[in-house]
């Protein structure tokens, strides 16, 4: 072992599954790889596999620990907290068994937002100065013109009731005299029920030819998908960060998404102090609609927020940024 060696341990099937969190792990391993360390990783999809991978590692390594796998097992990890260097990168807090604890006896707890931050400071009275926050980078893309309607609207976002795509449909059956088409990108196989319930929605309200449940899509027709899209809407009940935001904002494309954790902090601000899109409050399918109206009615407020999310793509953070914030973590708890 060398002192720039570090045990990565995640989820099972982290490098193929498109989640923001296995993003993430991916940029994060990569960006370290890359700054010169040496990266065992493990993926672990249950206890017994997490137990065998914890006993195995010699006394003292850094071993830096997807938060889905510390709230899930935290009772195997608190049994290593003595002799290993944790460190939990915590995506958002579970509030499972023990979790608190887990987090208390890390080394280090590196959060992927200032939201999460401050929520273990007031929930789980954390020591701060064992916080670290590295917020998730964006790949800077060539900026979208849009349509001249602004119709083009996308959904980017696991089809599952907490991310809101019930509220989203709601707002658009309101909206049947305007023009607008929605793609719904994400995958469509974790709340069978759910998306059974939404196409029944659509089709009862006749909206259905203007919904397009595309499923998960690979990286680079999801970047297509951005490059089509007028707007970004993200009505999620909660969000750590919500790293669809930066994405779109990365090729210039505003965002109308639910005032909840950290949107309004990956929303941010362009230079010159405006936002490069709407927040508006969740589950309330009204005030969504009301957006959407706004911005399908009125082509000076749609041009004022293409010209904010232009200047706030140039100022997102980067995955480089992003790794060195972890690395700094790493190194204070070597």
């Amino acid at each position: 072992m060398t002192a720039m060696t570090v045990h990565l341990v995640v989820p099972s099937g982290f490098a193929e599954r498109p989640s923001g969190g296995n993003v993430y792990d991916r940029r994060v391993q990569a960006g370290l790889l890359g700054a010169g360390w040496e990266i065992a990783t493990h993926e672990v999809p249950d206890a017994p596999s997490l137990a065998a991978v914890l006993r195995a590692l010699p006394d003292g390594v850094l071993v830096l620990v997807d938060g889905l796998v510390g709230s899930r097992d935290a009772e195997l990890l608190l049994a290593e907290a003595g002799r290993l260097s944790l460190l939990l990168l915590v995506h958002m807090p579970f509030e499972t068994p023990r979790e608190a604890e887990l987090l208390r006896a890390a080394a280090a707890v590196v959060t992927t937002s200032d939201w999460t931050r401050r929520w273990l400071l007031a929930q789980y009275h954390l020591d701060r100065h064992r916080l670290h926050v590295a917020v998730p980078g964006a790949d800077i893309g060539d900026p979208v013109s849009g349509t001249a309607g602004g119709g083009e609207l996308l959904c980017l976002a696991t089809v599952i009731r907490p991310k809101g795509q019930d509220v989203l449909l709601a707002a658009l059956a309101e909206l049947r005299d305007l023009e607008w088409r929605c793609t719904l990108v994400g995958a469509l196989d974790l709340d069978p029920d759910f998306v059974t319930e939404l196409r029944t929605t659509a089709a009862d309200t006749g909206i259905a030819e203007r919904v397009r449940f595309a499923g998960a899509l690979r990286h680079r027709d999801v970047r297509a998908a951005y490059a089509a899209a007028d707007a970004l809407v993200l009505p999620s009940q909660h969000e750590t960060y919500g790293m669809v935001v930066t994405e779109a904002l990365a090729h210039g494309v505003p965002v109308i998404a639910s005032s909840v954790g950290g949107i309004p902090e990956a929303l941010g601000h362009g230079d010159d102090g405006s936002r490069p899109g709407w927040l508006v409050p969740p589950d309330d399918p009204a005030a969504l609609g009301q957006a959407l109206r706004r911005w399908l009615e009125d082509p000076r407020r749609r041009q004022r927020l293409r010209r904010s999310a232009a200047l706030r793509r140039l100022t997102l953070p980067t995955w480089s940024h992003t790794t060195a914030r972890v690395a700094s973590a790493l190194e204070a708890a070597r």
